[in-house]
């Protein structure tokens, strides 16, 4: 992508900014608290460069990124030994990953996951991952028949990742909190039906908001249960269908109370991982934005 002179200037403000703070910050129980990068937030640049895209990612001052990219055994089309020589080339960790796991993925005539599947895990574990994040509910009808199958099989994914030293996971958007199963809050559903020691759960604070829901209340509700956090903030951006749109941003400068919700989950939570992701920039450059995103964060002490 080019840069104008302006952005470059402010890029390079950015890199001086993230040298000079912290990576991590401990909490109270001493537990490390990893600033992550959603690589799709630079989706457009990896596509174009992957190994330019991290190389710059490392000068911004990020040292874990997940990814949004895995197909065919390869990683934004390298495999998993290059992607990791990559990662490695530029001092970065991959500890998290997102990857669909759908109902397909299990196959009755074996009472088992498929090769496929099996492969996935597998080279998630290769790469370094600590968790297998599925973003979506593929092939699933939002009945209790179809759903409570389906979580068993998020469950018996929870242990075939234990195998491999990895958690399975799956990341929000924000139907699950607008859909309802017998009454009861698709989301919620689904964290009654999974176990909190095999299944964790990728919280997007941004998702849920424009659903109307609140990450505070599920904080509350459910301590301890939100490993992983994508760490997003939300603009209004116009209308649609009567109802307000809205759209990813800096994270300084939206809607939600992000400190709160970020002491919150430190402290309530039980997150380790805060995944920072944006995916509309106003104007700004993706991986400009994710170097100051990066920076609001070890601004605010993560």
């Amino acid at each position: 992508m080019n840069y104008s002179r302006r952005s470059f200037l402010k890029s390079s403000a950015v890199l001086a900014t993230a040298a000079a703070l912290p990576r991590y910050v401990g909490a109270a129980d001493n537990k490390l608290h990893r600033n992550v990068l959603q690589l799709y937030s630079v989706r457009d640049e990896m596509r174009t460069d992957p190994k330019a895209t991290l190389k710059r990612l490392a000068e911004l001052g990020y040292r874990h990124v997940e990814h949004a990219n895995y197909s065919d055994r390869k990683f934004y089309g390298f495999t998993v030994k290059e992607f990791k020589a990559i990662l490695n080339d530029n001092g970065l960790t991959m500890p998290s990953g997102h990857t669909t796991m759908a109902r397909q993925d299990w196959d009755k005539s074996k009472n088992d996951f498929t090769d496929k599947w099996k492969q996935t895990v597998e080279d998630a574990a290769i790469i370094g991952q600590r968790f297998v994040i599925s973003p979506s509910l593929s092939g699933a009808a939002m009945t209790a028949e179809e759903m409570k199958p389906y979580m068993e099989q998020f469950n018996k994914c929870g242990e075939l990742c234990k195998k491999h030293g990895m958690k399975f996971g799956y990341h929000n958007h924000d139907f699950e909190f607008e859909q309802r199963i017998d009454g009861v809050l698709l989301y919620d559903f689904m964290l009654q039906h999974t176990e909190p020691s095999l299944v964790a759960q990728q919280l997007d604070m941004g998702n849920m908001y424009m659903a109307g829901a609140n990450a505070m209340d599920y904080i509350k509700k459910y301590p301890g249960r939100f490993e992983l956090m994508h760490v997003k903030n939300m603009i209004k951006a116009g209308e649609e269908n009567g109802k307000p749109k809205y759209e990813s941003c800096q994270l300084d400068k939206g809607l939600l109370p992000l400190k709160q919700i970020l002491k919150a989950a430190k402290k309530t939570a039980g997150t380790s991982y805060f995944v920072i992701e944006q995916e509309e920039y106003q104007g700004l450059g993706q991986s400009e934005s994710a170097g100051i995103d990066l920076a609001v964060m070890k601004k605010w002490g993560y």
